[in-house]
C-alpha cells in the first residue's frame, strides 16, 4: 500500500461503484420493492463510516499492520455488499 490517501480513496471507489450498482438495478427494476436495495446502501455508508474512523485512528502501535487490515476489512466487506446485490430479485 502506497499511502492513507490510496486507502481512502479505495475504500471510497469501492464503495461508491457498490452504491451506483445499487441505483442501476432500481432503475431497471422499477417495479420491484426498493427496500432491501436500500438497506445494501445504508450498509454501504456505513461501512464507509467505520473504514474511514480506523484510517483516521492515530493511536495504532503498527500503522503497516493496522492499514492492512482495513484493506482486507474493504475487500471482504465489499465482497458480502456485492453478494447481496447480486441476490436482489
Amino acid at each position: 500500500m502506497a499511502n492513507i490517501r490510496d486507502l481512502k480513496k479505495d475504500i471510497n471507489y469501492v464503495l461508491g461503484d457498490i452504491i451506483e450498482a445499487v441505483y442501476i438495478w432500481e432503475l431497471t427494476n422499477p417495479s420491484k420493492d426498493d427496500k432491501k436495495a436500500e438497506a445494501i446502501i445504508d450498509e454501504a455508508i456505513n461501512t464507509f463510516d467505520e473504514l474511514i474512523l480506523k484510517v483516521n485512528d492515530k493511536e495504532v502501535e503498527n500503522k503497516k499492520q493496522h492499514f492492512k487490515a482495513i484493506n482486507a476489512s474493504l475487500e471482504e466487506k465489499g465482497r458480502k455488499l456485492i453478494e447481496k446485490i447480486n441476490g436482489l430479485s
